[in-house]
């Protein structure tokens, strides 16, 4: 089974370099920055170490439960008034953090997410897996999952 590598340097400032683009795309659509989270972040990182290991892309899930469940269990909510959303990605090992913006901005529903004015902070997990399984076909990929959230 594969082994996903979190500590990895590039996957590391691929993160880094991710929220600088955002925020960048952000700040030209005259929206606030995001800030880094935790425990988003902790979440994010979750679900690409999931989808990694077990060979699946999707927003839900291994058990097929709703994305904010599982987004939940790290940044539940402060009191009843929160809200979460979800980008993903994969792609071979080497793709930079402007490639992927760019992706995500030509996608209706990524591009909704990164432009939603509501959101304030953001948790980021790039996760590079060897042999990926499943529908990574034993690839080396990277996995990127961004959690927005407000609460």
């Amino acid at each position: 089974m594969a082994a996903p590598a979190r500590s990895d340097a590039a996957a590391n400032q691929l993160e880094h370099l991710v929220l600088v683009e955002l925020n960048s795309v952000r700040r030209t659509h005259g929206l606030p920055p995001l800030r880094a989270s935790a425990l988003l972040s902790a979440a994010a990182e979750n679900h690409s170490r999931a989808m990694g290991r077990f060979g699946f892309f999707a927003h839900e899930s291994r058990d097929g439960s709703p994305f904010h469940e599982r987004v939940r269990q790290f940044y539940g909510p402060k009191d009843e008034r929160w809200s979460v959303g979800e980008n993903l990605l994969w792609s071979t090992a080497g793709i930079a953090a402007k490639k992927a913006i760019d992706l995500w901005m030509r996608s209706p529903g990524h591009r909704e997410n990164i432009l939603t004015p509501r959101w304030r902070e953001i948790g980021l997990a790039a996760v590079s897996v060897a042999g990926a399984p499943g529908v990574f076909g034993g690839r080396d990929v990277v996995i990127v999952t961004t959690d927005f959230g407000v609460r």
